[in-house]
Order: structure tokens, then sequence, then C-alpha cells
């Protein structure tokens, strides 16, 4: 079982009310047994809500109020949500496909509290506790590798 980002598959959760839908990404999905998450929605998130990113480790908003902990708390609930769907199918977790330079979901870059779309190494909240369990994490960027060399699934 993979694990997909909401947003990819064209689901509004995104924080301006939209979404980051990625064909690619929805391919690997009609052909893959998935999971799909949105942290920040399940964080108690609202979508629109003001952009949001990582200011050391704490996460901040555009106004500068501190959203740390609903990002935490999605990350929580989220990781909970995947273990449920992992032991009800009976499968194991090979990898997520997660939305890239998010404070909930990017893995190996993020951005740098500026707003300014300006990035600097790093990984969001979910995507810690993933690679916690050594789950392998993509970005939507990455998915063409993924597209013919994972094992595929009857859905």
């Amino acid at each position: 079982m993979y694990i997909i980002s909401s947003c990819l598959l064209g689901n509004n959760c995104k924080y301006n009310g939209g979404n980051n839908r990625n064909g690619d990404v929805i391919r690997f999905y009609q052909t893959h047994s998935c999971c799909v998450v949105c942290p920040e929605t399940a964080g108690g998130l609202q979508s629109p809500r003001p952009p949001a990113e990582y200011s050391g480790e704490r996460i901040l908003d555009r106004a500068g109020k501190d959203v740390t902990e609903a990002f935490r708390r999605g990350a929580e609930e989220s990781w909970k949500h995947v273990l449920r769907q992992a032991e009800k199918r009976r499968e194991p977790v090979e990898g997520a496909v997660l939305k890239g330079n998010s404070p909930s979901c990017g893995s190996g870059s993020i951005y740098d509290g500026t707003f300014t779309g300006t990035t600097i190494p790093g990984d969001g909240c979910f995507v810690r506790i993933l690679k916690e369990h050594g789950i392998e994490v993509i970005s939507e960027k990455e998915i063409d590798r993924w597209l013919t060399t994972k094992k595929k699934y009857q859905r």
C-alpha cells in the first residue's frame, strides 16, 4: 500500500482552497493500492487558510500565528489512519507520494519561512514520522520513476 497526498489527486484541501492535481500521481493511484491523506485537514486546519511554513522548528502562518500543534496533530492522525488501513488491507506500507515543499509533506526540501517560494533542506512533520518508520517518500516530481517500477495491486 502506498500513501498519497490528497491534494495531488485533485481534492481541494490546499491552503488556498485549491489542489495540486497531478495526472501522473492519479495514474499511479489508479493502478496501486493507496491510502489518501491530508495531514493538514486531519489536524483541524480549514481550507482555505493562510499559508504556513517552517520557521526554525515551529510552523507559522503568514500572519505569524503558530500552527505547529495543528500540523503535528494532523501528522499523527494521518499516521494512525495509514496504520489502520494497512492492517485492514493486510498490506505493508511500501512508500509515499507526497506534495513537495509542504510543511507537512515536503521530503528533502521545505519552504524557508519567508513566503517567497524559497526552499531549504528539510522534511515536513508527516514525512518525519514516515522516515522514522523506514518508509520511502517521494514528491510528485519523482512519480515517473515509480510508475513503472513499483508493484501493482488489484483494486
